[in-house]
């Protein structure tokens, strides 16, 4: 009953007039953080062949899209494009696979990808590597991984619309056992995937309750091919800023990031505005299949926004 009323409370929010919103949210970031924005970076470790059926993803080999795929870096690549995102500000770096987990095989190199992102001064290592067992993810804290990222993409009553092939508790147990391994947790999902605005305020809340350091909020690239592809138009940039500005109502002392897609649903007055919204995270670089914003544009946005980057 008492999260039903919630999900009710936060949903009379969207009737909040967008600039009133706004200013709420940027109150509570002042009262919780300091102006400064953290930049970070991924690199596509291994891109491609899917055995999942996530309904927006390109790497799925459910669904037809012409993409480059590859099996795993090089660990000299990681290094490389490590230390190349240190250099445009970030102060952490992910390595990122796709597929539902790692082998046996891949997952040695990965450990030791780990120790070559902690190898780079002022860099921490993050991973996002799938569903994993118990096994891998303290291997993973042994090796010196201080984040682990696990998108929960949706709330749980619109899980399988999204993916059919693993279910919400596959990855409620992984964000649980970086959590056990007491290492961060970077958490977060996509919107604008045809979920209602009752649906965006349950995974806000679902995401509250597992604790998170950093939820990544990412909007739907509709890519061709992908069942997705329908929800061109599912959300406009007033709808974005509204949530926004209502996640950061709901996780005060979140770490809330800018995720992949904000260039395509955002135009660059409202990625600012954003940041006022309660944004104070940024991904910065390329995505995993899809180009992201320059480095500098970013730090332009960071400055215009009345925020520093932090060091």
């Amino acid at each position: 009953m008492t999260t039903r009323i919630l999900v009710e409370d936060y949903i009379e929010l969207y009737d909040a007039p967008v600039d009133e919103l706004i200013r709420e949210a940027q109150k509570i970031t002042e009262e919780n953080f300091d102006k400064q924005v953290e930049f970070c970076s991924i690199i596509s470790a291994k891109t491609g062949k899917c055995t999942e059926n996530c309904k927006y993803c390109a790497q799925s080999s459910h669904y037809r899209i012409n993409i480059e795929a590859h099996d795993l870096i090089s660990p000299d690549e990681v290094r490389k494009c490590a230390v190349s995102a240190k250099e445009n500000g970030a102060t952490r770096f992910s390595i990122v696979t796709s597929g539902k987990g790692p082998d046996e095989e891949d997952f040695e190199k990965l450990l030791h990808m780990v120790e070559v992102i902690n190898g780079v001064e002022g860099l921490k290592s993050c991973a996002s590597l799938g569903i994993l067992n118990d096994n891998q993810m303290k291997a993973l804290k042994d090796a010196g991984l201080s984040r682990y990222h696990h998108n929960l993409n949706t709330c749980n009553s619109y899980h399988e619309e999204v993916c059919t092939t693993h279910s919400y508790k596959n990855r409620v147990e992984t964000i649980s056992l970086a959590h056990k391994y007491n290492m961060e947790v970077c958490a977060g999902g996509i919107i604008g995937m045809g979920e209602s605005r009752r649906q965006r305020i349950e995974l806000a809340l679902e995401l509250a309750e597992l604790d998170p350091d950093s939820v990544p909020v990412n909007f739907l690239h509709p890519i061709e091919g992908t069942p997705f592809e329908i929800h061109r138009y599912a959300i406009d940039e007033g709808e974005i800023l509204k949530t926004l500005a209502i996640y950061r109502i709901i996780l005060p002392k979140t770490v809330i990031r800018y995720g992949g897609g904000r260039a395509l649903r955002l135009s660059p007055e409202n990625q600012e505005l954003g940041i006022k919204a309660g944004v104070n995270g940024l991904l910065i670089g390329n995505y995993l299949t899809t180009t992201g914003i320059s480095i500098e544009e970013d730090k332009e946005l960071v400055k215009n926004a009345g925020m520093q980057l932090k060091p």
